[in-house]
């Protein structure tokens, strides 16, 4: 019996088009800056689609595309502006920064209110103690495609393979938060394969091709795949064996088109967010 696929595309969709449609009924001002420094491909395809995304939503989108040489100062003096700037609900700095900037600091002198990525220590801390405004866009992501299941997160054994502070503890918090009785696997992590094979919920977020195999799932799992790794011949796969595992788990995310679409979607979200929190 092969899986079911969890279309993130639609999925993301149907988030984006509740945004707009909230926007549009209140006649929120929402607004949205986006900082790339230098001219890594990756990050300005990213840059590029989340342009789309707060178009389509009816965020206003400010970008502020900066040489590679630019330097720490300027870039916090930058985030300065931007904290003080009325018309930005929201504050992106795209990562990874170039080598010689303190992507560390960047991210502390984010105002709170508009760290719309939720890295912030002080909204790290508030996901941990369930208070939050904001949640990492990656994870909130993955948690709508659980829900879009229709499975139901409590009670659940969930694994997350990944302990980045972006994904796996993030991930494991939501879970938790959700009443799964969570497991976070790492390289240290004993039996590994084995640990896996017990999760109803398995999010792998580890960042390594095909890691996940069949016989680290169990039979009728959701199967929730973070990755995106890009193989020798140019294509993209995640870090489950897609072909394997979709012929054991229930559901299962594809790559592309999966947790991908999703990440964006929750960037609109939490500017929104953001907008309405600013009026109060």
């Amino acid at each position: 019996m092969a899986a079911k696929i969890i279309d993130g595309k639609a999925v993301s969709a149907a988030v984006k088009e509740q945004v707009r449609a909230e926007i549009e009924r209140d006649c929120i001002k929402a607004g949205l800056a986006v900082v790339i420094v230098g001219d890594d491909p990756a990050s300005r395809v990213y840059v590029n689609n989340k342009k789309k995304a707060c178009e389509l939503c009816g965020i206003k989108s400010f970008e502020y595309a900066l040489p590679a040489e630019t330097t720490q100062e300027e870039l916090l003096e930058l985030v300065d502006t931007l904290n003080n700037d009325d018309n930005v609900d929201g504050i992106l700095v795209q990562l990874p920064l170039p080598k010689h900037l303190d992507e560390g600091a960047v991210i502390e002198r984010i105002s709170p209110k508009k760290d719309v990525d939720a890295f912030h220590e002080s909204n790290v801390g508030k996901i941990m103690i369930g208070s939050y405004a904001f949640l990492p866009c990656t994870p909130a992501g993955c948690m709508e495609l659980i829900h879009s299941t229709g499975v139901d997160v409590a009670g659940k054994e969930c694994v997350v393979i990944g302990r980045s502070n972006i994904v796996g503890k993030p991930m494991a918090m939501l879970l938790l938060h959700e009443n799964g009785t969570v497991t976070v696997c790492h390289s240290k992590t004993k039996n590994l394969a084995e640990v896996c094979a017990r999760a109803d919920i398995l999010v792998a977020a580890v960042g390594r091709p095909n890691f996940v195999t069949a016989d680290m799932v169990k039979e009728g799992a959701v199967v929730i795949d973070v990755g995106i790794n890009r193989l020798e011949n140019g294509k993209l796969c995640g870090d489950v064996k897609f072909d394997e595992v979709s012929e054991k788990a229930g559901w299962i995310t594809p790559v592309p088109g999966g947790v991908g679409p999703m990440t964006i979607a929750m960037l609109m979200k939490n500017t929104l967010t953001a907008a309405k929190q600013k009026k109060q």
